[in-house]
């Protein structure tokens, strides 16, 4: 892969697991020096281990994105490592089935604190050393169902399009000082957050996809690849929809 991302230090979140993972090692093959961020430690110092096995400069920090304070030490670390901060991904949150009339206030505040406000405090603590790069980017990771409604999960739709707004609200307020803002809408893609679905169901699923078959971890880094690479340097507030079709139906 070329050095599509040299020079540039990305802080990832959610970056032990699936598509955040994912990140970590296509960002540190292209070039970016990377902080993984996330709270499952053991998980998350094994994709640090194989990133810089493979050539890669990746470290490993502790971060609770629903935790302002953990936010500004995480921006605070990234600094630190690598001398600046020029790209957040915004990919960690949280999945639980709750509907209108079953979801909890427990339940629904939780979802809100990580999935929406922890998206709010990420791109906050960050940007004053994104602001100082000039040429900075932003890619807050959403959902298909942000864009989408479908039953049951009434508090993961709510945070999930608010993330879809706050990016395009973000994007306009720093579109003239050097921040890009954009936003990527996984689909159905093959992460451990599926695993306990019953074999039977998931084939349904992937029956109604238009392509027929889950998305990989991957695709929904590669999209963020371009968006955060000088390639994109005229593309803000944009959606970028990894879902097979789904969307269209």
């Amino acid at each position: 892969m070329s050095k599509r991302l040299h020079n540039k230090v990305a802080l990832i979140t959610g970056g032990a697991s699936g598509i955040g993972a994912a990140h970590v090692r296509i960002f540190a093959e292209a070039g970016a020096r990377v902080l993984l961020c996330d709270l499952q430690e053991e998980m998350g110092r094994g994709v640090v281990d194989e990133a810089n096995r493979k050539g890669g400069e990746v470290a490993f920090f502790k971060l609770d994105v629903a935790d302002e304070a953990n936010w500004k030490t995480a921006v605070a670390e990234a600094v630190k490592r690598f001398g600046s901060l020029t790209t957040l991904i915004n990919n960690a949150g949280i999945y639980h089935a709750g509907e209108v009339d079953t979801e909890t206030n427990e339940g629904w505040n939780r979802m809100i604190a990580i999935n929406q406000t922890g998206v709010w405090w990420g791109m906050k603590a960050a940007m004053p050393e994104l602001l100082k790069s000039g040429n900075a980017a932003i890619v807050n990771i959403s959902s298909l169902y942000g864009v989408v409604g479908s039953p049951g999960s009434i508090a993961y739709h709510a945070s999930k399009g608010a993330v879809r707004l706050m990016s395009k609200s973000a994007a306009i307020q720093y579109a003239r000082q050097g921040v890009r803002v954009n936003t990527v809408f996984p689909g159905v893609i093959k992460t451990p957050i599926l695993g306990d679905v019953p074999d039977h169901m998931m084939k349904a699923l992937e029956e109604s996809i238009p392509m027929g078959k889950r998305g990989m971890p991957e695709d929904i880094a590669n999209a963020s690849l371009y968006l955060c690479s000088d390639e994109a340097q005229y593309v803000t507030g944009a959606e970028i929809l990894v879902d097979g079709g789904s969307s269209s139906i």
